[in-house]
């Protein structure tokens, strides 16, 4: 499972942070960072999701509030 943060979208609600571990407070510009990403793009952001830690990732993005965060399957469908 893949999951991918579209930083430039974040408004900075930080709903994210309290669903999952991996999303942290950003207080310096208002927005939310993906521990452990790479930067795919400019503001795109991806990382693959522990074992375990898969309903965290998907509570995450549905908790976005402008849809910055989507989470995809081991075959690269979108599930969230």
């Amino acid at each position: 499972m893949r999951i991918e943060f579209d930083r430039d979208t974040c408004i900075g609600m930080f709903q994210c942070t309290a669903e999952w571990e991996a999303f942290e407070r950003d207080e310096d510009d208002g927005k939310a960072d993906l521990a452990d990403s790479e930067e795919a793009s400019e503001d795109l952001f991806v990382r693959e999701v522990p074992d375990g830690e898969e309903l965290d990732a998907k509570f995450a993005a549905r908790s976005c509030p402008v849809d910055a965060i989507a989470v995809y399957d081991d075959d690269g469908e979108q599930i969230v």
